[in-house]
């Protein structure tokens, strides 16, 4: 017989544990790439769905009010980062939470994924990086819109584009982990209350019409400072306030702003991951 011994000897580790990271890696970006492939189906729907509220914030208050006089002419500017930065973080929040709603219900889709050869725990995170898309998408499809209805007082600064693009991943990571949080902790027949519990003082106590230094109302500006929306608000409008304006109206400090959005994410994912694993591990 011409068989050698090395031929009867089972695979090595090494080899096993390539060809086991391979097959879920491979099946980690099929999941990834048939998510997207549904947003690009739906994408009029999804963008009228993320845009539109947006889009009467801006031009109400961006353009009806100042052109009334009820607002400074100069408010259009100050009240995009807000609305660039509530755009994206509930874009991501609702990315994950309402999908993951319907998949953990009933009909139990989620079931279908957790069959695929991966780890539980990156089935999640693949929820959470499709939720981060969708909120840079919403983001990029808003600087447009904001020019079309802003006009004149449409002004963002080019200098710190880099920045700004960072600030944009940052407030879709802290959306999409809370929402992650949100998705696997309420059930389906209590998501009405929850987010309006939930959703209503996290948009009106994140600075998303206002700096948070204009704020005169003292507990109020405390009570700010516990919301995630308030960094990534002020974040934004740091980065894209044009510098004559930065100087009157100054914004939290950037370091502050990166550390609290950083540990925020790292909270609300490590919670959502538990409780996700929770809900799909019997």
């Amino acid at each position: 017989m011409s068989a050698t011994v090395s031929e009867f000897l089972p695979a090595s580790a090494p080899t096993r544990a390539s060809s086991n990271f391979q097959a879920a890696w491979n099946a980690f970006w099929s999941l990834v790439l048939r998510d997207i492939l549904v947003t690009w189906r739906e994408l009029i729907s999804f963008l009228i769905q993320v845009i539109l509220q947006p889009m009467f914030m801006l031009f109400i208050m961006g353009r009806v009010l100042p052109g009334m006089g009820e607002m400074s002419a100069g408010f259009g500017t100050i009240l995009l980062p807000g609305i660039l930065a509530f755009t994206v973080f509930l874009t991501a929040l609702q990315g994950v939470s309402f999908v993951l709603i319907l998949d953990l219900g009933y009909s139990r889709e989620i079931e279908d994924r957790l069959l695929a050869p991966l780890p539980i725990s990156m089935v999640a995170i693949e929820k959470v990086l499709v939720a981060m898309l969708r909120g840079w998408l919403s983001g990029i499809f808003l600087f447009p819109l904001a020019w079309w209805i802003l006009g004149n007082s449409f002004q963002v600064r080019t200098d710190m584009l880099g920045g700004l693009i960072a600030m944009v991943i940052l407030t879709s990571m802290v959306g999409a982990a809370l929402g992650l949080v949100l998705g696997t902790a309420v059930q389906p027949e209590q998501i009405g209350i929850v987010f309006g519990l939930v959703l209503t003082p996290l948009i009106f106590t994140g600075c998303v019409y206002n700096p948070w230094g204009t704020i005169n109302i003292q507990w109020f500006k405390i009570v700010a400072l516990f919301n995630p929306l308030t960094y990534v608000s002020e974040g934004l409008r740091a980065t894209m306030l044009p510098a004559s304006m930065s100087h009157a109206i100054p914004t939290l400090g950037m370091g502050w702003i990166l550390l609290v959005v950083g540990v925020s994410f790292v909270v609300f994912l490590a919670i959502g991951m538990r409780t996700f694993r929770s809900r799909v591990v019997s």
